[in-house]
């Protein structure tokens, strides 16, 4: 899940109420280079692409969104079409190599050309037979992949900030209603709920039959899928925004008071620490991790990144503005938007930039990347989905 900037500080607001090192390792990611199906590209949210991008990136189309902003933290790409969410309810089907507008699909109907019908705050989720998306009036959306017709809603009782994860034949997503929603994938009846005690902000990561879920009530809840019951509960004294990402047996998330975490969720203690004292911003922008390295963004204005084993900082970019947008690695590169309106890539080695384009208004979202194609959009009154690649 990533937001807009204004959107991040009622958020936050709500929950209230360098050095030199060795060339990275290497660890499981998706394999199919030509689709990045969820937020993360994969359970685990660790978002890692399965392959490089071409050395000179060109832009190869933009794709305006007439009712406002792209809203969400990434698109979504299979079988060559890209689905994205907007803040006017749109999800749009496009064509990856052309931009063409293949299909529209709107969160509710939609009478008078003025009239404001929910947004989509979260990133869709791809299946081979549906993208499924929440919206802002907590209205959660199966969607026939290929046609753009519903195929079913689900009400809950409140916005709808998380990502899907589709596993088997159910799909797992959090609400504001503060409850883990399961759901049979092909026809909407709940398998079962859990109750947290406040709003669901990330994503829910899987590892095997368990899923992880973070949020307002500062707690790190482990649940049985099949079961639905909590079998762990780690209080961690923080509220995020952020998702988790899952390595083995340990789980690494930003909090909203400017520390990052490495917790060992199967023993239930935090391993490590990372914070600036200087500097003490919130993340909330999700981790890429690859090898020993973890790259994250924070509201510092820096891409940090961490030892995955130490904690220790390795390396730090500065950019002019928050980072909210949660870094991509691909290949020995790691790409991501600033409010600054730019957006770069810079070494996973030691953070030297080596690509940055200028654009017309912030990238809070978090880039995609699938079949040789940097996807990214951006927000405010010149919002696009934009598109990278080499000609």
């Amino acid at each position: 899940m990533r937001l807009t900037s204004t959107h991040l500080i009622l958020i936050a607001a709500t929950c209230l109420s360098v050095a030199h090192a060795a060339p990275p390792g290497k660890v499981a990611v998706a394999t199919d280079a030509s689709s990045w199906p969820n937020f993360r590209n994969g359970h685990e949210l660790r978002g890692v692409a399965a392959a490089a991008l071409p050395e000179k990136l060109q832009l190869l189309w933009s794709q305006p969104i007439p009712d406002g902003m792209v809203y969400t933290s990434a698109a979504a790409v299979m079988a060559g079409r890209v689905y994205a969410s907007t803040l006017g309810g749109e999800l749009l089907c496009l064509d990856l190599k052309t931009g063409k507008k293949l299909w529209r699909y709107l969160s509710a109907p939609k009478p008078e050309p003025d009239t404001f019908i929910p947004g989509f705050p979260a990133a869709p989720t791809v299946s081979e037979a549906m993208v499924y998306v929440g919206d802002e009036d907590g209205v959660f959306h199966a969607v026939d992949r290929k046609t753009g017709k519903k195929r079913w809603v689900l009400k809950t009782q409140a916005e709808v900030n998380s990502s899907a994860a589709v596993v088997g034949d159910r799909v797992i997503f959090g609400s504001y209603d503060a409850n883990l929603y399961c759901v049979d994938a092909k026809t909407g009846k709940k398998v079962w709920t859990f109750q947290t005690a406040d709003r669901i902000n990330g994503s829910p990561a899987i590892a095997g039959d368990y899923t992880f879920v973070t949020g307002c009530d500062q707690h790190l809840r482990m649940i049985n899928i099949k079961t639905g019951k909590q079998e762990k509960d780690m209080a961690l004294g923080s509220f995020m925004i952020a998702s988790p990402a899952i390595v083995g047996d340990m789980l690494y998330v930003g909090t909203h008071d400017g520390e990052f975490l490495a917790v060992n969720w199967k023993k239930q203690e935090v391993v490590w620490r990372y914070s600036d004292p200087q500097k003490m911003q919130p993340y909330h922008a999700s981790a890429a991790i690859l090898g020993n390295r973890i790259v994250v963004g924070c509201q510092d204005k820096r891409v940090h990144c961490i030892d995955r084993k130490t904690g220790k900082r390795l390396w730090a970019f500065s950019t002019r503005a928050q980072v909210n947008s949660s870094p991509v690695i691909a290949g020995n590169r790691v790409y991501f938007g600033s409010a600054d309106r730019n957006i770069y890539a810079v070494e996973l080695a030691n953070g030297k930039p080596v690509w940055k384009f200028r654009g017309k208004s912030d990238f809070n979202a978090a880039p995609s990347v699938a079949g040789g194609r940097l996807l990214i959009g951006s927000e405010g009154t010149q919002a696009r989905l934009l598109c990278f690649g080499a000609k």
